[in-house]
């Protein structure tokens, strides 16, 4: 019996694309971090309330190096992989009392193949904590971009994870226990672009196989529009970013 495929639903092209150009923006001044700042500050503090300080840390994904600023005041060692070049679908070299992952899990094609690599690269009693932004964010952008293109709306957002399925797939990966809760993160915009700055500043737009089309400038101006339909008094839209924590102990 041949192992079932997993479905290329990402693109490991436009994934390390994504990561190559959110990591030179980091460089400029004023890039949006908040994203990572606020994953970067989570991990910090449910580590310090956890009372735990490990040995050993592996870092992934985190383009600001934020996390591991924060991972540097607990741990005695740091390790980060490289987003260019560490594939999360391969089993990882070195074994960990701490593993981190911050916004890279939730965009590769074997999710459930990759925890069980972190799984795995754990030590006795080693935790692995996954943040990644979830199901239930950015339903502002969401409804902008199907107002423009209203009779044949191109995949423009990949799918993304929510709480429940994050736990189910912690279950499966083995994980002797786990945990899986999220929080939301909001941010207001006078604009669409900004918002799509932001992302790509962050890391956060897009990777599909199959990628979509351009919009066109009448159907971005649309989105344009439409997104401002929900502005408040001051013509800001509220967007809300919901960050999901899996964390996992190895028996």
């Amino acid at each position: 019996m041949t192992a079932a495929r997993v479905p290329q639903i990402f693109s490991p092209h436009r994934r390390r694309a994504r990561w190559r150009r959110s990591i030179a923006e980091q460089r400029r001044e004023g890039a949006a971090d908040f994203v990572f700042r606020s994953m970067a500050e989570e991990l910090e503090e449910r580590l310090a309330f956890m009372n735990f300080r490990p040995g050993t840390a592996l870092l992934s994904g985190d383009p600001t190096g934020l996390a591991r600023t924060a991972l540097a005041e607990s741990a005695e060692t740091v390790r980060t992989v490289d987003p260019l070049e560490h594939d999360e679908e391969k089993a990882i070299d070195g074994t960990f009392d701490l593993i981190a992952s911050l916004g890279a899990i939730d965009t590769v094609n074997d999710v459930p193949g990759a925890l069980i690599h972190l799984r795995n690269a754990l030590s006795p009693g080693g935790i692995a904590m996954v943040s990644f932004v979830g199901a239930g964010s950015l339903a502002n952008l969401r409804r902008a971009l199907l107002a423009a293109e209203p009779d044949r709306p191109a995949a423009r957002m990949h799918p993304m994870i929510d709480v429940q399925a994050g736990s189910a797939l912690m279950q499966r990966a083995g994980f002797g226990r786990q945990v899986a809760d999220s929080y939301p993160l909001r941010v207001r915009y006078g604009a669409l672009d900004r918002l799509v700055e932001d992302l790509r500043s962050q890391a956060l737009t897009n990777v599909l196989a199959a990628a979509p089309p351009p919009l066109s400038r009448a159907a971005l101006q649309r989105a344009r529009e439409a997104f401002l339909e929900t502005a408040d008094a001051d013509g800001r839209v509220t967007e809300t970013f919901e960050i999901v924590i899996l964390t996992g102990w190895k028996s």
